[in-house]
């Protein structure tokens, strides 16, 4: 059954000329144009030919690309529209602001920061910020808001990407985030549908589960979702997600073996989000390379799958003609059917009307190049960074009278790096950032302490041989120094951790105990434990009696963090998430 879309509500609300123009666009599509319309490309060049290439040749009908300057997004979205018979959904990540439409894009906050600030007043400013900067170099469309709930501390996706675990809060930061980024023209999709937060798998890597009774849920993600499609919420993207509660209420007779991620599931689409929820708005999955997908089938039979099961736009091409021609061998197969294809498409083309793309020009769908460049880094919109690192970074546990902390008091400092898994992708992106315990130790130095870095035996061992690094550390662990080679040198210690939230997301401890790697000296010297990535490292720290979030290690954050531990201003912040970890021994 295909639950037909009404052009005329919500999320829609099109006029008669709008609709006619649906209609008659689709009267004159070719099959493969039809085809082409249901999937989203991630751009691997902005070079002309290809992008001509990718929207005459493969009809493409929508497009999430990788990142680039303002500068180079604008052009590349000039000749995709220009380019286009039919005008492009064009989407951007604008998680943390305007930023995830450009690499020179202003930043706002994590959502994880922005629900430490308790203010809806800052999720508008996420939007608003996110919707200028992006439709100004073309975009139309956004990824975000991130409406999961933050139930499990484990969980390695959305670790500062939620607003909260409260589904009341996580609902209000998502309108006011959504009416902000509204304000320009730009859609926001929702994600990720049924909902992440309460496994600990990462959908990237593996299957991926929300676990809840079907009245739990309505009474969390169902609530979120709900309030989100009655205000109008346009568009959704589906996770790679298990449902078992909702797939066998609608379907009684599935067994474990046969349940499918949402971007699969004919239950959890069409009966629950359509069906029950009421959604009239467009779904997409979200990306088809990630194993919490492809783990479910043969690519040839989940690229038509998941346009069966009630999803409008697949998110990306493995390759383009393979993936193109098991669109098509699904549709001529009858796994996609006609009113199921047909529905697809208004709803694709709904927005794109509901968006007026087809009353313009083509060339005059994009604000001309030079008025759209003035609209990013606007100095009103950075200085919102600022405001809301002073109302988010969060006093967590205080249980050691040491405030304030000022060279009079705490002259000698010793910053101590604390991190986790090294490697992978995150790390080769961040590789030429200027790191936060550096950061920290410029910021310190200029309020007259005196700062040093502790090297630990990893760095210092560098260049020797795996023998002697195991003789030297073998040294170490045997040979533990004096307390008092801690106490006499240093008045305070703080230990910074900066560890990317993902799959792996703890704390990693070096193999040479006793060093002032692990902070193991709390009842010796003042001892701070900042986290300026992943919020949960109180699981891995409970002794420490001073625990600090700030979000994010950037220069402005930690700025306004040394004004906090000097005693030049408050700490504000209202941990959105559980910081405890649910575990009883990080409370004392």
């Amino acid at each position: 059954m295909t639950i037909k879309v009404d052009l005329r509500k919500k999320p829609y609300n099109l006029d008669e000329d709008a609709i006619s123009w649906i209609e008659e666009t689709i009267d004159s599509m070719t099959l493969e144009e039809k085809i082409g319309q249901l999937f989203v490309n991630m751009g691997s060049s902005r070079d002309k030919n290809y992008l001509s290439n990718m929207v005459n040749q493969y009809h493409i009908g929508a497009v999430r690309y990788n990142p680039g300057t303002a500068d180079e997004v604008y052009d590349q979205n000039y000749i995709l529209q220009t380019e286009s018979k039919i005008p492009l959904l064009i989407a951007a990540n604008t998680e943390a602001g305007g930023n995830g439409a450009c690499t020179d894009g202003t930043e706002v906050g994590v959502e994880v920061k922005i629900g430490a600030t308790n203010d809806a007043k800052y999720a508008y400013e996420l939007g608003r910020v996110s919707g200028i900067e992006a439709s100004a170099i073309g975009c139309n469309w956004s990824f975000a808001p991130i409406v999961d709930i933050n139930r499990n501390w484990r969980n390695p996706i959305i670790s500062s990407r939620s607003f909260g675990q409260n589904p009341d809060k996580v609902l209000e930061l998502s309108l006011a985030y959504m009416k902000g980024i509204q304000e320009s023209g730009i859609l926001p999709a929702a994600k990720h549908f049924p909902g992440d937060g309460i496994d600990e798998r990462d959908q990237h890597l593996s299957f991926s589960i929300n676990s809840l009774g079907t009245e739990e849920w309505d009474n969390s993600f169902g609530k979120v979702y709900s309030g989100l499609i009655e205000a109008g919420l346009p568009s959704i993207m589906a996770g790679h997600i298990h449902m078992p509660a909702y797939s066998k209420h609608f379907n009684p007779d599935l067994k474990d073996e046969d349940l499918l991620p949402a971007t699969l599931s004919k239950e959890l689409i069409t009966d629950l989000l359509r069906g029950k929820l009421g959604f009239n708005g467009l779904v997409v999955t979200d990306a088809s390379h990630m194993l919490g997908m492809t783990g479910a089938m043969k690519r040839s039979e989940l690229l038509p799958t998941s346009i069966a099961a009630g999803c409008d736009l697949f998110l990306f091409f493995n390759d383009p003609d393979e993936d193109f021609n098991y669109m098509m061998e699904g549709y001529r197969k009858g796994i996609i059917s006609d009113d199921r294809l047909l529905d697809a498409l208004k709803r694709i083309l709904g927005l794109k009307a509901k968006l007026g793309l087809y009353k313009k020009a083509k060339e005059q769908i994009l604000l001309p190049k030079q008025e759209a460049l003035e609209k990013i880094g606007l100095i009103e919109n950075k200085s919102i960074f600022k405001e809301v690192a002073d109302q988010a970074i969060t006093l967590v546990k205080d249980k050691q009278d040491i405030w304030p902390i000022v060279p009079e008091k705490y002259k000698r400092i010793l910053l101590v790096d604390v991190h986790g898994v090294k490697g992978g992708f995150g790390e080769v992106v961040a590789g030429n950032r200027p790191q936060a315990i550096d950061l920290l130790k410029q910021i310190l130095s200029a309020k007259g302490f005196e700062v040093e870095k502790y090297i630990s035996p990893e760095e210092e061992f560098k260049g020797l041989s795996q023998e002697e690094k195991i003789k030297n550390i073998a040294g170490i662990y045997a040979a533990k120094r004096p307390i008092k080679n801690l106490t006499k040198k240093y008045d305070l210690i703080i230990n910074i951790a900066n560890v990317n939230p993902g799959t792996v997301q703890r704390i990693v401890w070096p193999a040479s105990k006793g060093t002032p790697d692990i902070p193991f000296y709390i009842h010796e010297i003042p001892t701070i434990f900042v986290s300026v990535q992943c919020p949960f490292h109180l699981a891995d720290v409970p002794q420490v009696k001073t625990y600090i979030n700030t979000y994010d290690g950037k220069q402005e954050t930690l700025e306004i963090l040394v004004d906090k531990l000097m005693g030049l201003s408050e700490f504000k912040g209202v941990s959105p998430i559980d910081a405890y970890c649910g575990l009883k021994d990080t409370f004392i």
